[in-house]
């Protein structure tokens, strides 16, 4: 199933360490598009040139306070990420949380890093998440599922699509939860050595459709497919930048 992404993931592998200034362009670009594409799935309404100035650390006149936090504090959640990846730190309910902290920071900080009290609904779904009650289980049994050998086993597309649709049924939070999955996501990537992908704003529908189905149907495939996807689409952006420095 991922023979094609594992091929071009051996070739980039094989012309590492990509030169100095192309990786810090890379890493901004792919930061910028990173953001600005989790924040507007969730319903931010900065433009992606908006949201570069802002990481620049300028205002946007007519936008609100939480649309430029939602900026700032993902900016640091990726930074968060690649340090665990850089320390070559196993996952933990701890760094889950320590995640979800920095996305809600200064937005609601009283739910920020905190499992939610209250019963979710999300407007579209099929899917209803666990009770309040019910989270602390659910994550340790997330957790327990990734610990196993089998699991480990997994391509990383595919234990990184998982890992992100049974934590986003979970639902741990009471806000922010698809922002944390996605960065969980490449989490899981990152530490397998493939670059962070971003879940598309235009692939919206097709990406809620996917983790729906994950949900109701325990259904995985159509995920990890657009998943795989979004790891071409990033495999293909290092890759062009070996044949303009070949």
């Amino acid at each position: 199933m991922f023979d094609h992404i594992n091929q071009k993931k051996v070739l980039l592998d094989a012309n590492r360490p990509l030169p100095k200034y192309t990786v810090k362009s890379l890493r901004e670009k792919l930061l910028l598009e990173w953001t600005y594409n989790t924040n507007a799935i969730e319903g931010n309404t900065l433009t992606i040139n908006e949201t570069k100035v802002v990481l620049e650390g300028i205002t946007v006149g007519g936008k609100t306070l939480r649309e430029h936090l939602e900026v700032l504090n993902h900016r640091d959640a990726i930074h968060f990420v690649e340090e665990i990846v850089q320390k070559s730190e196993p996952l933990s309910e701890w760094q889950i949380k320590n995640l979800h902290r920095l996305v809600l920071k200064g937005i609601d900080d009283e739910y920020a890093g905190e499992y939610r009290d209250q019963q979710v609904f999300i407007s579209g779904a099929k899917h209803i998440h666990p009770t309040p009650f019910r989270i602390r289980e659910e994550m340790e049994q997330l957790m327990a599922w990734y610990e196993k050998a089998e699991t480990k086993k997994l391509h990383p597309v595919a234990r990184g699509a998982m890992l992100h649709a049974i934590f986003v049924g979970i639902h741990p939070f009471i806000d922010g939860n698809g922002r944390t999955s996605r960065l969980l996501l490449n989490l899981e990537l990152m530490k397998d050595g493939f670059p962070p992908i971003v879940i598309k704003v235009e692939n919206r529908i097709a990406y809620y459709d996917a983790l729906d189905k994950a949900h109701t149907q325990k259904e995985y495939d159509d995920f990890i497919k657009l998943v795989e996807g979004e790891v071409e689409d990033s495999l293909n952006l290092y890759l062009s930048t070996i044949n303009k420095n070949a």
